[in-house]
């Protein structure tokens, strides 16, 4: 049912997409560039070859973990991560943090699943004001780009692969 739910709201986001972007002149490349905050994320998209996917035509939510949380990941992941022989672990980790369909928080809830855009299943979960996905919690919300939305998460969603 919530799956059914969230693939009608993602559908309905997909429609109206034209008038989401109209008031919005940067995409989420360009927004998480502006905030400063995001740059290993940004390195990451540009080595794993997602820069275009990014800011394409839309609409997607991003779960975007700041410069602090990938800097708490355990030494040398990152650094690993950016090797070129790591390029396909690094997509299918950041894709993970990718949801297609523009999804604000006012359309979130508690035990809700969403899939993302390489195909895995995260969950969200909602105590009082804190929303969690997958553990990370969002720390700014509903950051809106041209091509979708941002929404700011504390910590890197690592998937089973």
């Amino acid at each position: 049912m919530i799956r059914r739910t969230f693939l009608a709201l993602t559908a309905a986001t997909a429609l109206a997409s034209p008038a989401f972007a109209a008031g919005h002149s940067m995409d989420i490349v360009a927004t998480a560039t502006e905030a400063g905050s995001f740059t290993t994320l940004l390195a990451a998209a540009e080595a794993a070859g997602l820069v275009e996917t990014l800011q394409g035509e839309g609409p997607l939510t991003v779960f975007a973990p700041t410069d602090d949380a990938f800097a708490a990941l355990p030494e040398g992941t990152v650094e690993e991560l950016l090797m070129p022989e790591n390029q396909e672990r690094l997509q299918a980790i950041l894709l993970y943090h990718v949801v297609p369909g523009a999804v604000m928080s006012g359309d979130l809830s508690d035990g809700m699943t969403a899939a993302t855009a390489n195909e895995m299943e995260l969950e969200i979960s909602i105590d009082g004001s804190t929303v969690m996905v997958e553990g990370a919690t969002v720390t700014s919300a509903d950051i809106e780009a041209s091509n979708g939305v941002i929404h700011v998460i504390d910590s890197v969603m690592l998937p089973e692969m």
